[in-house]
């Protein structure tokens, strides 16, 4: 169990990091000095936006689940 949290930890990492990372620009930040300003305009349906804002929270949600978990196997010394 505790090998299991640790992968899905590693897999919700890189899942978090990749989905924060597709998120459109708000302001005049970096997303607009790399073009992305341009292509607000542009852009697709705001349902995708919505969807990708719901699985980056489910992930972020299990993200934190398992970094509790993994700490209290650690506390309790359940990871024999």
């Amino acid at each position: 169990m505790y090998l299991a949290l640790q992968i899905i930890l590693v897999i919700t990492s890189l899942l978090m990091g990749l989905f924060i990372l597709l998120h459109k620009g708000k302001g005049g930040g970096l997303s607009s000095l790399f073009g992305g300003g341009m292509q607000s305009n542009l852009s697709g349906s705001t349902v995708v936006e919505k969807n990708l804002d719901r699985i980056t929270v489910i992930t972020a949600i299990l993200w934190v689940a398992c970094i509790i978990l993994l700490g209290l196997f650690q506390a309790f010394d359940w990871a024999a």
